[in-house]
């Protein structure tokens, strides 16, 4: 069903306030920098667990896990992830989701499957492009924030607090792209190599 790179078992981290697993999708459209899942950007590459492992697995932690979050990579670049997050959602986990917001459609396809969303935001929309390497980015980014913001989905916006951002007043620029969005922007330290 889906290409996934990756489990982690048991996380208190990726979902606020909830025991749950992560299961990390293979591919994604942008390269960004500082990047900590490299080895999850190229789509073409086999996944190394199958979603009936993940079945399986889950099976045995329906008492022990809240939630169930798909991460990447990009989850949305999966075409199944709306069929997935329906699966996990019957088998009585809240769904999350982490995104950088590249495929607005898919997105929508996926808020009525999901509980709780993470989106993590590059740059201002306008600077997007130097973050991630794709032109346009910017204004997808955008067009999926707008959506969350309308969804009614719990919600948070994040950075990676990158020195790109530290820039000519980037980061407070961010923060009030957000409170315009009615949310506030949650820092994240980059993870040094």
């Amino acid at each position: 069903m889906l290409s996934i790179g990756g489990l982690t078992p048991f996380t208190t981290i990726d979902y606020p306030g909830k025991l749950a697993a992560v299961v990390f999708c293979q591919g994604c459209p942008w390269r960004c920098s500082y990047c900590h899942n490299q080895h999850l950007l190229d789509a073409g590459q086999s996944g190394t667990v199958t979603w009936q492992e993940i079945i399986r697995f889950l099976e045995q932690r329906r008492s022990l896990l809240d939630a169930v979050v798909f991460s990447g990579g990009e989850p949305t670049m999966q075409p199944t992830l709306p069929e997935a997050l329906q699966a996990i959602r019957r088998m009585g986990f809240l769904t999350g989701l982490h995104t950088g917001g590249p495929y607005p459609q898919r997105l929508a396809a996926c808020l009525s499957q999901l509980d709780w969303v993470g989106m993590d935001l590059k740059a201002p929309f306008k600077l997007y492009d130097q973050i991630t390497g794709v032109a346009g980015s910017g204004t997808l980014a955008e067009q999926s924030a707008e959506l969350l913001r309308a969804s009614g989905v719990s919600h948070q916006f994040r950075t990676t607090v990158d020195p790109f951002l530290l820039a000519d007043n980037r980061i407070e620029k961010m923060r009030l792209m957000v409170e315009g969005l009615g949310a506030k922007l949650l820092l994240q330290q980059a993870l040094l190599r």
